[in-house]
């Protein structure tokens, strides 16, 4: 099984949390036969979070070894690119021939990276964000860890 992590699921990994051990129970994505995978932008948001809130050394380092341990999905490719615009384009309601069935999702800029490659790697989305529920089945195979 192919699983990208979103950022939330990824502190709850550097805090060694409860949820962390039930996601490790449940689906052992770092396990034989599974993939885990994580996103450039999450790489970003996750270093933006440390400095933010002012992490000591300790902390940093086991989330700069954390991240070593997925696989890096960069978004440079082009079928990536496309995704993105196609799945803003889905979230605004606004993708000809593909309707939405709702009003108008605003996406962060940086969800909407994370759907691309989460839907061109084919892999399981493990996220807590409500964010992306309205891409559940069209775009993603999402799976809503509850904190």
């Amino acid at each position: 099984m192919i699983y990208l992590f979103d950022s939330n699921i990824v502190l709850h990994y550097v805090r060694q949390s409860d949820l962390m051990r039930n996601i490790e129970r449940d689906f052992d994505p770092f396990g034989l036969g599974n993939e885990s995978w994580l996103c450039v932008v999450s790489k970003g948001e996750l270093r933006s979070i440390a400095i933010q809130n002012q992490w000591g050394k300790t902390r940093r380092h086991r989330l700069e070894e954390l991240m070593g341990d997925f696989y890096p999905a960069d978004i440079f490719s082009e079928e990536t690119i496309d995704c993105y615009a196609e799945i803003d384009a889905f979230s605004q309601n606004k993708l000809p021939g593909k309707l939405l069935g709702m009003t108008s999702r605003n996406m962060g800029k940086n969800d909407l990276w994370i759907a691309a490659v989460a839907h061109i790697l084919g892999a399981k989305l493990l996220t807590s964000d409500s964010d992306f529920d309205h891409l559940e089945g069209v775009y993603l195979d999402l799976v809503k860890i509850n904190v």
